[in-house]
């Protein structure tokens, strides 16, 4: 069993769902971005979604396209992006990471040699936003044969009928894209997320989580009452862009800061499902 597939049943077991942090490799630099991964786990994320920085990151709002430009500026790669893992499981063996990021640097990178190199640095799934389903067989073949997750995303456009093309081949957990636009703009009403989850869990038995629109507590704890997972993302990037000083360089506090804001959404959700 995968540490995604392992997670999930342990938390199904426990009722309640799981709280998925991200950062973005390498923002503002090295020892900070890897102060915030190693902290994590201990601030309370089940899952850690790692964003790969690239110069187009068409998914992406404000937020994460501005911590990439920043991780790039510190000199981020994919080879250190991995690197980054590979330290993180030096301490940390349990903890599922996922990367998310786009086709081009996996492609540059040589997408064998890639998967290859990720699932040996301790990666668990990868997130390709700008993958199309129709395409999938560049990567899928080669994650699925070193044991990576492929996980698929899946949209409110998506419909019942393409449903079954998108989650082929997808394991660890669906994503659902809650909003139609991009990372941390909005935030999904309880009423499209109930509408939607129905949907997909009628065309697969994997964990969903929700992302791209999720900022506060309050709106994470609603998002895993009717969903396996909540994602935030954008919100965690402000703060730590709020704590940099006027070079952009990690403040006092910046860690502090993300990891303190990370307990606050974990807590919310671990408390999502009890009973009042």
């Amino acid at each position: 069993m995968s540490r995604i597939a392992a997670k999930f049943a342990a938390l199904k077991a426990e009722g309640r769902g799981a709280f998925i942090p991200f950062l973005e490799a390498w923002d503002p630099d090295s020892a900070t971005s890897m102060a915030i991964l190693r902290g994590m786990p201990g601030a309370g994320a089940d899952l850690i979604e790692i964003g790969c920085p690239f110069t187009d990151p068409m998914a992406d709002g404000p937020a994460v396209q501005l911590a990439g430009l920043r991780g790039l500026k510190a000199g981020a790669t994919m080879a250190r992006t991995l690197a980054m893992v590979r330290e993180f499981r030096r301490e940390d063996d349990t903890t599922p990471v996922v990367l998310m990021g786009y086709l081009n640097p996996i492609d540059s990178y040589g997408i064998e040699r890639f998967t290859t190199d990720a699932a040996a640095a301790g990666v668990d799934g990868l997130i390709v936003v700008d993958l199309p389903s129709e395409e999938a067989d560049l990567l899928l073949p080669h994650a699925t044969a070193r044991g990576l997750d492929v996980i698929r995303l899946v949209a409110p456009t998506t419909d019942v009928a393409r449903l079954p093309l998108v989650l082929n081949g997808g394991s660890g957990f669906v994503y659902f894209v809650a909003i139609t636009g991009v990372t941390g703009t909005r935030t999904a009403s309880a009423a499209e997320l109930e509408a939607a989850l129905p949907l997909i869990r009628a065309a697969t038995d994997l964990p969903v989580a929700v992302g791209f629109g999720l900022r506060t507590p309050a709106q994470a704890a609603e998002a895993v009452r009717v969903a396996d997972a909540a994602v935030v993302g954008s919100a965690l990037l402000d703060t730590l862009l709020a704590s940099l000083d006027e070079q952009g360089r990690a403040g006092p506090n910046t860690v502090r800061l993300v990891l303190d804001q990370v307990r606050a959404l974990s807590e919310a959700v671990r408390a999502a499902r009890v009973p009042a």
